[in-house]
């Protein structure tokens, strides 16, 4: 890892309040009595997702139920509907196109800020992968085709997010710069590209940046699935690179009982479809998975728990006083995306425009009106109002400056969903076959999407 890398990445270990030796052996000395009072069917409960975001508490240790979120463009929460919303930031390529850690750094303290607001433990974010392709699907998600550049705003990313005391989980390990078959396909790739090029973000963000969590692809390499990838897994994340954080399971990515266990996976989610639970208890108890082994896992959750304030008497890694003041998610979020702006010509210097001069402006194009600032699966918040550039042309504008729009081709295959204002106050309701309203919620749009039903609703 060359110095600059190692140097930039490592003020973000250092500001990373609360992790001096101290603190931290005190921290084990209540993990270590934690784990001691758990018997087996404890232990393996833990490693699962009670739902799809969070793990069960247990309260005669005083563990909380550790609370997960997507990212990396905000914090959702454990909804996917308008009732909670969520400061939205420039994708992470624009954030790259910045060349700045620093600003980096104060993104990350947004999203920390914001999962602190919406009882978040751990954010599933940054995605440090890299546009290998033009095929890659989440690119949006990922910084850059360049594991430097991708490293150091990741480093910066990540220690802002833990600034708060909210853990950061690098994803996806290793390997994962593609959609197409994502569940079965194995990325082929010798010793060489992986150390050169896959594996330098990870490695600077694990061992300098100090990230508390690693998420597992769900790709294969080199035909071992990553979720079962001892190689990688332990023998290199964990034993080389000193991780002592959890390695999680991207969503439903983990099927295998007891490849998953011995290859180092630590923790499964959703809840749903889990291979663990009795079949991992099972296995323990026939000698196909070490007690060592759900040992160490539960070690490395409860010290995760212990770090982000949801294990009681361990003292979290961040306690209120040693947080950052507040920040201005909005500010931050508009800084961001006008300095990832480049402007490769300006002939006869005819940028800046003066609007004073202007007597007509032209936009055209469906995005125009119907700005896309999202892109889809965990880069989907909801935001409390988006700026699309009609909307922010016609703040900007002199009132004598005529504006013409017109919307051009129409590239889209389905009808877009129903927005404000031409509907509003759009909302779902869930009824029963007698019509009785069991749920009732605002929408943003007309589309709606519920990764677990709402209360009352089966």
């Amino acid at each position: 890892m060359p110095e600059t890398a190692g140097n930039a990445a490592a003020a973000g270990h250092d500001a990373a309040a609360g992790r001096s030796e101290e603190a931290e052996a005190a921290r084990e000395v209540v993990v270590e009595a934690a784990l001691a009072r758990l018997d087996l069917a404890d232990k393996v409960r833990i490693l699962s997702g009670q739902d799809t975001w969070s793990l069960p508490a247990i309260d005669k240790i005083g563990l909380a139920s550790v609370v997960m979120s997507d990212g990396p463009v905000g914090v959702r929460g454990t909804r996917w509907d308008a009732a909670d919303p969520s400061i939205a930031l420039p994708s992470p390529t624009a954030l790259a196109a910045t060349w700045d850690p620093e600003l980096a750094r104060r993104a990350g303290r947004v999203l920390g800020q914001e999962a602190r607001r919406k009882g978040v433990h751990v954010l599933l974010a940054p995605t440090v992968n890299l546009h290998r392709s033009p095929l890659g699907g989440r690119h949006f998600e990922a910084y850059s085709e360049d594991p430097l550049l991708t490293a150091l705003i990741g480093a910066g990313y990540v220690a802002g997010v833990q600034d708060l005391g909210v853990a950061a989980t690098v994803k996806h390990f290793v390997a994962n710069d593609y959609e197409t078959e994502r569940f079965t396909a194995s990325t082929q790739v010798s010793e060489r590209a992986l150390r050169e090029l896959y594996l330098p973000p990870f490695e600077l963000l694990v061992r300098e940046a100090g990230a508390w969590a690693v998420m597992a692809a769900y790709n294969a390499v080199n035909g071992s699935f990553m979720t079962t990838h001892h190689d990688l897994q332990v023998g290199l994340l964990k034993g080389e690179w000193g991780f002592d954080g959890i390695i999680v399971s991207d969503w439903f990515a983990a099927h295998d009982t007891e490849g998953a266990a011995n290859g180092g996976l630590d923790v499964v989610m959703p809840g749903a479809g889990s291979p663990w639970g009795e079949k991992l208890v099972a296995a323990v108890r026939d000698g196909s998975v070490p007690v060592e082994v759900i040992d160490d896992k539960v070690r490395r959750l409860l010290r995760l728990a212990a770090r982000a304030g949801a294990l009681a008497g361990a003292g979290e890694a961040v306690p209120a006083s040693s947080r950052p003041g507040a920040v201005d998610g909005v500010a931050v979020a508009a800084e961001l995306a006008a300095r990832s702006f480049v402007l490769a010509a300006n002939e006869g210097g005819v940028l800046p425009l003066d609007a004073g001069a202007l007597s007509r402006v032209a936009l055209s194009g469906v995005l125009a009106k119907d700005a896309r600032v999202l892109g889809g699966g965990s880069a989907t918040v909801f935001p409390e109002h988006i700026v699309s550039p009609l909307d922010g042309l016609s703040a900007a504008l002199p009132a004598g400056v005529e504006l013409a729009y017109t919307q051009g081709p129409e590239p889209r295959t389905n009808l877009p969903p129903a927005t404000a204002p031409a509907f509003a106050d759009l909302r779902a309701r869930f009824r029963d076959a007698a019509g009785t309203v069991l749920h009732e919620a605002p929408m943003a749009t007309g589309q709606g999407r519920w990764m677990e039903m709402p209360d009352g609703v089966e």
